[in-house]
């Protein structure tokens, strides 16, 4: 079957669900990332309190407390890395029997179609799950690179370098950090893909709750409240 007899087995209502959802983790991830964006997201504002946190880290000592938090981070992204793994592992198995699946969708009188389609279906969802490992890898590669820059840094904060290495590893602890935001916001993805299983129209309303969801939490959560209230009162006052 070529190309494009694999295509005509698509109804235009999946190319609208697939356009919609792969448009909006785009837009999304620009906004969230955007540092110039009118409301910052929380994940914006964390990266002043990430540079904040390596110049105190220069004052710090001993340093057991920095290193403990970059464990722990590293550990955080070693869980989701694993967990990607044992999703990724399930999805390949379903993708060579697709038959639970088409039992599935006939048990909710759904029309699963082909086992193509079905096929391909759990491959978008995939396709979300192995870009979340990507980033999770090489996010923990980054925090492990950030741990070997806060050791180069001297003890005495008199030292020319000090400061400049300190700035160094908060900007590698922060493209860390947005990578690992990333192979968050995939994992969201794929859970929303799932919908996909249902039905394209199915899969606009998972997209657009995953949509919503991750929008609220970045941008109109009780927790950036709290931490953008912080980062005001601990600003300089206005020059006049």
């Amino acid at each position: 079957m070529d190309a494009i007899s694999i295509l005509r087995l698509f109804t235009p209502a999946d190319a609208l669900a697939v356009g919609f959802s792969l448009t909006g983790a785009i837009v999304l991830q620009r906004l969230i990332e955007s540092p110039t964006f009118r409301r910052p997201s929380v994940s914006q504002i964390m990266v002043h309190y990430r540079r904040d946190w390596m110049r105190e880290m220069v004052t710090r000592q001993p340093r057991i407390f920095d290193a403990t938090i970059l464990d722990g981070l590293r550990q955080g992204i070693t869980f989701y890395a694993s967990s990607c793994l044992i999703g990724l592992g399930a999805g390949l198995a379903l993708v060579s029997d697709t038959t639970p699946l088409q039992g599935l969708a006939t048990s909710f009188d759904l029309d699963a179609g082909p086992a193509l389609i079905m096929k391909a279906k759990i491959l978008f969802v995939l396709a979300f799950v192995v870009n979340a490992f990507l980033m999770f890898v090489w996010s923990h590669r980054l925090f492990g690179y950030c741990s070997v820059l806060l050791a180069s840094v001297p003890n005495d904060i008199h030292h020319p370098r000090a400061y400049e290495r300190a700035a160094r590893a908060a900007e590698v602890n922060i493209t860390a950090a947005r990578n690992y935001n990333r192979g968050l916001r995939s994992v969201y993805y794929a859970l929303g893909a799932l919908g996909w299983l249902l039905g394209p129209w199915a899969l606009i309303v998972t997209m657009g709750a995953t949509f919503a969801t991750l929008i609220r939490r970045e941008f109109a959560s009780q927790s950036r409240e709290a931490i953008i209230a912080r980062l005001t009162e601990d600003a300089p006052p206005p020059r006049h």
